[in-house]
């Protein structure tokens, strides 16, 4: 028994089964996502996601899927499921018998005396290679096999049009085919010889019941060039690769076995959380992203930097941070890094990506790979340039005070991770000093002093150690409440906002913190009584009348839900840390606890990975994207922090 298999009694409850949902990237920039009975429920499902360079180098959906049929004397037997208004057509999963995931995904059917497995594996060269294996079967058997092209962008949806490519040429082992020009071709080719029958056409209304949930449209017509016919015989596989280059198909055999020896066994919780995490790292060109969520997301300033040591530090992987943390920095505009995009895309609406890099980088000394000074040496510089910025207001609406404390405010802005817009105005308004903002300022500030300490950099130590001293006195009259017992969430001028939300736990996890160890110990208890689930912290406590208990429906009721109290497990890493810092080995079995329970979601929604958010009521139902970079990250960071102690 694989450690993530499902059985045929939850394949064919389409209910159950449409709910989960497959994700593997291939390192490079190319994805493949889909439910595990293989119907595809969103837009941004695909067999094959690649970058179009050509176009807009942004990922478009290029095969959608592929229908297989099983062929014995006059009887078809058709194994696919799409949904179309109003109806499911085929009905294919009523074959499906089994599904695991280990060491890739596979699909078992059963037709009659059929018995065929179907196995999916993403190669690094955007190349979807598809193995099937005959594993039993009564009489001669065929099968066909029809491919189904969108061409477009993750983003939007196909329409049937005249302006379709609808020629093909042959190739070693199949073809190669396109629909529009600019694109890259894909290329159909065997392990042995098959037959291809050239007969394009469009089917029309396909139907992507999730993206309708959302409120978004959900109708899309999809084009196939034509079917390819096989012969298969009981006990030999056959290999379909499908690609956006040419292959040598007698190779497809040794490609295969050679991509799957790189694979890490899904047979544990860490080993999934560990797959995961190297799926959010893209290297392409010489450059190193980090994706802050699949399937829609891409790379997130902020989310880089706080995924970062979770996803490499935790796993000995140094260089790889490095390469990421120098990306991203060539992408630096004055004192602020881009919060979502890159080169002229980049949007800088954020006030804690630059923060959170003084984090990341204390991380990277925390593990050991160099020391404060030679960090200081090379990242100073702009670590100077971030710091001079926000406190002399080089940016609009951003400048601190005399009590040393960061005041970000811009009209109709979200300038934090609460950012939310609806109408055009921010969900959670938190314009003024956010609690976490300067928790991260005075970590960044007494960071920074450390590394200049032992650079021997006297003119910031002078410049900048009134400033760390200043603060350390005036966060805690500015946020505490003694009779309260907790941090308010943010304050602008006389007005105090408390509402019992968690970003108050940073104060109690960054390295440095300007509290005392008992109020510290007070703010976690409040989050553990008002915020902690079991999937991570809540972003608004129940007992607050604005609080949203249900992360669903169309894209506007999530937004409005989305830091009311929708729970984020990205913030179980804070949680455990601030907890850990204080308890020590004491608190092991409370953030233990809290680690062996997620193991739950790996077999929730995006099967082996951990979700973006979850539903602030029980029982949590899993929601947004289905596999998010610093909910896998946090979690590990968790077992790294517990490995230390135990």
């Amino acid at each position: 028994m694989g450690y993530i298999q499902f059985d045929k009694k939850q394949l064919v409850n389409l209910e159950y089964a449409l709910s989960k949902e497959l994700l593997r990237s291939n390192r490079a920039g190319a994805y493949s996502s889909t439910t595990i009975i293989g119907c595809n429920t969103r837009k941004y499902h695909g067999l094959l996601v690649s970058p179009q360079p050509a176009i807009d180098d942004e990922l478009h959906v290029l095969l959608s899927c592929l229908d297989e049929t099983i062929i014995q004397h006059d009887a078809e037997f058709n194994l696919a499921l799409h949904r179309f208004p109003e109806t499911w057509s085929p009905r294919g999963h009523k074959y499906i018998v089994d599904f695991d995931s280990e060491p890739i995904p596979a699909l078992y059917y059963r037709v009659g005396g059929v018995h065929l497995k179907k196995e999916l594996l993403l190669a690094s060269d955007d190349r979807m290679l598809i193995r099937y294996t005959l594993l039993d079967a009564h009489s001669p058997t065929r099968l066909r096999l029809r491919p189904f092209m969108a061409y477009r962008s993750r983003h939007k949806l196909s329409k049937a049009n005249g302006f379709v490519e609808r020629k093909f040429s042959n190739i070693k082992g199949g073809v190669k085919t396109r629909m529009y020009q600019g694109y890259s071709y894909l290329h159909f080719q065997f392990s042995r010889d098959a037959e291809y029958v050239h007969v394009p056409d469009w089917y029309n209304n396909f139907e992507y019941i999730k993206d309708l949930e959302r409120g978004y449209e959900g109708h899309e017509d999809l084009f196939t060039p034509g079917y390819f016919e096989i012969d298969i015989i009981k006990g030999t596989s056959l290999i379909l690769s499908v690609g956006t280059s040419e292959t040598e198909p007698r190779n497809l055999g040794r490609l295969f076995a050679r991509e799957l020896a790189k694979r890490t066994p899904r047979d544990n919780f860490e080993n999934c959380l560990s797959n995961s995490a190297d799926q959010f790292i893209v290297v392409r060109e010489g450059k190193t992203e980090i994706v802050a969520g699949y399937p829609w997301f891409g790379r997130w300033g902020r989310d880089t930097l706080i995924s970062l040591p979770g996803l490499t530090l935790a796993r000995g992987q140094k260089k790889i941070f490095k390469s990421a943390v120098d990306t991203l920095l060539l992408d630096m505009n004055g004192p602020l890094l881009p919060n979502v995009g890159h080169g002229d895309a980049a949007a800088f609406n954020s006030i804690d990506a630059p923060l959170w890099l003084f984090w990341a980088l204390q991380q990277y000394a925390l593990s050991g790979a160099e020391s404060h000074s030679a960090i200081w040496n090379e990242y100073g510089p702009v670590l100077k340039i971030i710091l001079n910025g926000l406190r002399n207001g080089k940016v609009n609406g951003i400048y601190m005070q005399e009590n040393g404390l960061l005041y970000a405010s811009i009209p109709g802005k979200a300038l934090t991770w609460m950012d939310a817009i609806v109408d055009g105005k921010p969900v959670t308004p938190r314009a003024g000093l956010p609690v976490e903002i300067n928790a991260l300022w005075y970590n960044a500030i007494m960071f920074s002093l450390e590394m200049a300490g032992n650079a021997n950099d006297e003119l910031f130590v002078t410049t900048w150690q009134p400033v760390g001293n200043s603060i350390s006195t005036s966060f805690k009259e500015t946020f505490w409440d003694k009779e309260k017992g907790y941090l308010a969430d943010y304050c602008d001028g006389d007005f105090k906002d408390w509402s019992v939300r968690p970003n108050m736990v940073f104060a109690t996890s960054l390295p440095y913190s300007p509290l005392s160890e008992k109020i510290r110990q007070l703010i976690l208890e409040k989050v553990r009584q008002e915020l902690l689930t079991s999937r991570g912290l809540r972003t608004l406590s129940p007992k607050n009348s604005a609080y949203k208990g249900s992360y669903e429906g169309v894209i506007r009721n999530r937004d409005l839900a989305y830091h009311q109290g929708t729970v984020w497990p990205w913030l179980l890493g804070h949680y455990a840390e601030g907890y850990l810092k204080i308890y020590g080995k004491e608190g092991v079995s409370h953030i233990k606890g809290i680690y062996n329970g997620m193991e739950e979601v790996i077999f929730e929604h995006g099967v082996g990975s951990v979700s973006e958010v979850y539903s602030g009521d029980p029982p949590h139902k899993a929601g947004g994207a289905i596999s998010q970079a610093w909910s896998v990250a946090e979690i590990i960071r968790i077992k790294s922090m517990l490995d230390q102690l135990q």
